[in-house]
């Protein structure tokens, strides 16, 4: 299993990003994926969730209404699109799923806002 996560950067508070996670080495359709953050000095926070056929989601209560999770079964790929940033959302962000007893982790995007 690979997760490969791009897209991050430096970003103005008030902008948007879009965060892409390619995704290998499992039957991608059949799981629900993930992203999550992680801030310095703090824990890794779940931030979305997709399920399999992509037209569920969840999201925490701090990225609600401005955050965007979506699916691609036929490029393998989950996206993560968010809008009006704020210096609070500067973490880095990871892709993430279980596939049987195993939770699989990418390396992760750092997306900084900052005026």
């Amino acid at each position: 299993v690979q997760l490969v996560e791009s897209g991050g950067g430096l970003v103005q508070p008030g902008g948007s990003l879009t965060l892409s996670c390619a995704a290998s080495g499992f039957a991608f359709s059949s799981y629900p994926l993930s992203w999550y953050r992680q801030a310095p000095g703090k824990e890794r926070e779940l931030v979305a969730r997709v399920r399999t056929s992509g037209r569920g989601q969840n999201y925490a209560d701090s990225v609600a209404g401005r955050f965007t999770m979506s699916r691609d079964n036929a490029k393998r790929a989950v996206y993560l699109q968010m809008n009006n940033l704020t210096p609070a959302d500067t973490a880095e962000y990871y892709c993430f799923v279980k596939v049987g007893w195993t939770d699989y982790w990418g390396k992760g995007t750092l997306v900084t806002v900052s005026s």
